[in-house]
């Protein structure tokens, strides 16, 4: 089966510490759906 995001670029902003918590399963399930996932954050989501 071909992964349905495969040669796909997402950028994923995230803007806050609560937000973070969760960006490491969805950078997971998109690039096993074969994404490549760049990240963004603000410097409030860094703490």
């Amino acid at each position: 089966m071909a992964a349905p995001l495969a040669g796909r670029t997402v950028v994923l902003g995230v803007t806050g510490s609560i937000a973070a918590f969760k960006v490491p399963h969805v950078v997971s399930r998109l690039t096993a759906l074969g994404a490549n996932v760049v990240v963004v954050m603000t410097a409030n989501a860094t703490r």
